[in-house]
């Protein structure tokens, strides 16, 4: 099992931000295409998982992941 440094959560949390960014991106879409439905379903689930992790310090503010994973859940069930 690889050991999560300091680095490799840093790291971390800069990838998931990538998944805030692209949910933040199709959100603001009006109609909601397939493509960014699907976009928006895939990085939130990731956004779950991350959240879900155990290795976050204080350091890491977690909101930006808690906002995306709201908007993202708010905007596929206006869709639906």
């Amino acid at each position: 099992m690889n050991e999560m440094t300091p680095e490799r959560i840093d790291q971390s949390y800069r990838s998931t931000m990538d998944s805030v960014s692209v949910v933040n991106e199709f959100v603001g879409e009006n109609p909601l295409t397939e493509n960014g439905r699907n976009a928006i379903q895939r990085n939130v689930e990731h956004l779950k998982i991350m959240l879900g992790q155990t290795y976050w310090t204080k350091d890491h503010d977690l909101t930006p992941f808690e906002t995306a994973v709201a908007d993202g859940e708010a905007a596929l069930a206006e869709t639906v």
